[in-house]
C-alpha cells in the first residue's frame, strides 16, 4: 500500500467530500465544529447547514488540514492550522492568543483503515510538512482514556500525541492540551 499525506487545496475539494459523507460516517460535521462561534445549538446545527459551511470554506480559499491516501484513496483527514483562527478553541481550553500556534484539531481515518498504524504516519507526515514550512509550535487535543466512543474518533487518542513527542501542557482528567516545539530534527 502507497501512504501519502497532502495538504489540502481546492483541487482536493472532491477528495475532502468523499471522506466526509454518509457513507463512511463522516457526512454530517464536514468538519466545521470548530469554525462556528461555540457550541450553543451545534447538535441542532443540519448536515445541509455544515456542509455550506465548509463550502463556503473552500470557496474562500481556506484550505485547513491534510488528507492521508492509500494507493491514491482519501482514507482520512487532520484539520490542522493557525490555532488563533479557531477561537472557540482558545475559549475551551483557557489559552492565551499567540499567532505562531497552530492546531491539530480533528484527525480520523476511515473505519477499515483504522488500527494498524496509520494514524501515526499520518501524524509524523503532517510534522514533516509544518516543519518544511517553518511553523514552530503545535498543539493537539486529544481524548484522554483508553475506550475511545464512536463521537471520539474525531480527536484522535491521547497515545498517538505521546508517541509523537508532544509533551503535556494542560492536564485535564478528559481532554488535556499536548504541544510540541518544531524543529529540522522532527523530520
Amino acid at each position: 500500500m502507497q501512504i501519502k499525506v497532502v495538504p489540502l487545496d481546492s483541487t482536493r475539494r472532491d477528495d475532502f467530500f468523499a471522506i466526509h459523507c454518509e457513507k463512511c460516517e463522516m457526512g454530517w460535521c464536514y468538519c466545521t465544529a470548530w469554525w462556528v462561534p461555540n457550541w450553543d445549538g451545534w447538535e441542532n446545527r443540519t448536515a445541509e447547514e455544515n456542509r455550506a459551511l465548509r463550502e463556503k470554506l473552500f470557496h474562500d480559499e481556506i484550505h485547513d488540514g491534510y488528507i492521508l491516501y492509500a494507493d491514491d484513496i482519501p482514507v482520512g483527514w487532520c484539520q490542522c492550522g493557525p490555532r488563533d483562527r479557531l477561537p472557540k478553541i482558545r475559549q475551551i481550553y483557557n489559552l492565551m492568543a499567540d499567532p505562531d500556534v497552530w492546531a491539530i484539531s480533528c484527525m480520523f481515518l476511515l473505519p477499515a483503515f483504522r488500527e494498524i498504524g496509520l494514524a501515526h504516519y499520518f501524524l509524523f507526515g503532517i510534522i514533516r510538512h509544518l516543519c518544511d514550512m517553518g511553523v514552530k509550535y503545535v498543539q493537539g487535543f486529544p481524548k484522554r482514556g483508553k475506550e475511545l466512543t464512536a463521537g471520539d474518533i474525531w480527536i484522535g487518542p491521547e497515545s498517538l500525541y505521546q508517541k509523537a513527542g508532544f509533551i503535556l501542557e494542560q492536564d485535564d482528567r478528559h481532554h488535556p492540551v499536548y504541544g510540541i516545539k518544531l524543529t529540522k530534527e522532527e523530520k
